[in-house]
């Protein structure tokens, strides 16, 4: 009887052993769920503001799903539709020195991304008419870019031929344009540009200083007479080498020889520098 009852307490070695796999996938299956409720809990807009920075950097294109209105400055004329333009004279005739006003923006849609681009859209219409009421519509374009809002000028507006100097006429443009884009917070980089015709003067031994020089004295007239914080401007000048048509053709040469204000979209505050000064 009692070799009997030993018999049925016997235990095939390994017999557990099931036990242990069961574990070892319960706790994977817990670790499992676990990882993917903490990617659930990620926060979208931080991880797609720095895939982007990193994207830009690296030389690459901005995210265009990144969300435009996040600027570090606080809210943007590009994403709320705050540019109406109070400070403005009323219209002259064009005939006259003076140029005419220019028209209030259009109120934006509410959602952000399309409130930068309708806002980007009303700021360009507004510039062209401009141009166009000014009769300077081949000498003043503006146009849409990745990067924000480009407005190019042609030396010829701004400039005497190899001067640096801007012309009374061209002050007032400046103003005009600057008064609209100071109900802005977004920056805006001021670029000089040449054609590659050599220049070799006392006041610039190359194009390169003349771009420059160009580019610094239209920032320091909007600075001190357009109103704009100067914590929003920078100037650069590259010379002959950003050319935008051929420098072989006079056509070409003309249009390379320009002053470009590039009103940068709000998402690339983050790759600027001192972006955390106050005024």
């Amino acid at each position: 009887m009692n070799r009997r009852h030993r018999k049925l307490q016997t235990h095939t070695p390994g017999q557990d052993r099931w036990l242990v796999t069961y574990s070892d996938l319960i706790t994977l299956l817990m670790i499992f769920f676990i990882v993917m409720y903490s990617m659930s809990q990620l926060d979208a807009k931080k991880f797609r503001a720095i895939a982007d920075s990193l994207s830009v950097t690296l030389g690459g294109a901005a995210s265009s799903e990144l969300d435009l209105s996040t600027s570090s400055v606080g809210p943007s004329v590009i994403e709320g539709g705050k540019a109406s333009n109070p400070g403005l004279p009323g219209q002259v005739s064009p005939n006259s020195s003076e140029p005419t006003s220019l028209p209030a923006n259009e109120p934006a849609d509410s959602s952000p991304n399309t409130q930068e681009d309708l806002t980007i859209e009303g700021i360009k219409t507004k510039l062209d008419q401009f141009a166009k009421e000014n009769g300077i519509s081949g000498k003043l374009n503006s146009s849409i870019e990745e990067r924000g809002l480009v407005i190019s000028i042609q030396d010829t507006l701004l400039f005497s031929s190899g001067s640096a100097d801007i012309t009374p006429k061209a002050s007032n443009i400046l103003k005009k344009i600057s008064s609209v884009l100071d109900a802005s917070p977004n920056y805006i980089r001021v670029e000089g540009h040449t054609c590659n015709l050599p220049i070799h003067n006392a006041n610039f031994p190359s194009n390169w200083e003349l771009s420059v020089i160009r580019a610094t004295n239209v920032v320091q007239l909007m600075a001190k007479e357009g109103g704009i914080s100067p914590l929003r401007l920078s100037a650069v000048g590259y010379g002959e080498y950003r050319p935008v048509a051929d420098n072989n053709t006079k056509q070409g040469r003309i249009a390379n020889r320009r002053v470009d204000l590039v009103i940068l979209r709000s998402k690339y505050d983050v790759l600027e520098p001192g972006r955390y000064s106050t005024e």
